[in-house]
């Protein structure tokens, strides 16, 4: 298992940036519900240089190798221990719009100018910088499993979007969203076949689209919505 260093945030602290911020996105594959990312500028003086079991960070590392219970855990020490933060949501409706690359990023650009606190450096999990963010930045391929504050911004988008996730949970139970979180899951694209499509499915993706097709006509798209 990869576990995140603080060395890249050091080194642009030690060029003289002040506010050196991680920022990454949740919900890119899901077939229901938003897109949501975080940014977070951690607070260099609760760091220290090695890792240790002393140390709040020592079990940050990539949501994705994290339980649910871990991340709730670990999301208040994340909290506790930064300068700021802030989560962009992009919903289900503008995804089909705009399509899931453009909502990831214009969850992105949300979250960092949702901060009280504007970051002057930025490091970015992936291949792609943030568009219409003026701020020097830096994409990071699996940036979440080596740049520490990307791993924080990458639990703190998670445990948003997955309360989310649970809310819709107690509008649409048939369908699991509180277990699958609307990714497609076995479960959940069994449940699309049987149930049909809800309104906070993204119906510009091809399994979704091959349901709504699946009920012929848009009559009968119509009344699986409303019944959904």
């Amino acid at each position: 298992m990869k576990f995140p260093t603080y060395k890249n945030e050091t080194q642009k602290l030690d060029e003289g940036f002040l506010y050196v911020a991680g920022c990454d996105e949740v919900g890119i594959a899901p077939l229901a519900g938003p897109v949501v990312a975080a940014t977070v500028i951690l607070d260099p003086k609760s760091i220290g240089k090695q890792r240790s079991k002393s140390k709040w960070w020592y079990r940050v590392r990539d949501s994705k190798t994290t339980n649910e219970k871990e991340r709730a855990e670990l999301v208040n020490f994340i909290k506790d221990h930064c300068l700021d933060f802030a989560v962009g949501t992009v919903s289900h409706e503008t995804i089909d719009e705009i399509n899931i690359y453009n909502a990831a990023q214009l969850a992105m650009k949300q979250s960092v100018d949702g901060l009280r606190q504007r970051p002057d450096f930025l490091f970015i999990d992936g291949l792609h910088k943030v568009k219409s963010v003026d701020v020097p930045q830096q994409a990071i391929v699996d940036g979440d499993a080596k740049v520490l504050s990307i791993s924080a911004a990458s639990i703190i988008a998670k445990v948003a979007r997955d309360e989310m996730l649970k809310q819709l949970h107690e509008t649409f139970p048939m369908y699991g969203f509180s277990s699958h979180k609307g990714y497609p899951t076995l479960s959940h694209r069994k449940a699309l076949m049987k149930y049909g499509v809800t309104p906070v499915h993204r119906k510009s993706f091809t399994f979704v689209q091959d349901v709504i097709k699946r009920y012929c006509s848009m009559k009968t798209f119509q009344k699986v919505l409303v019944t959904a």
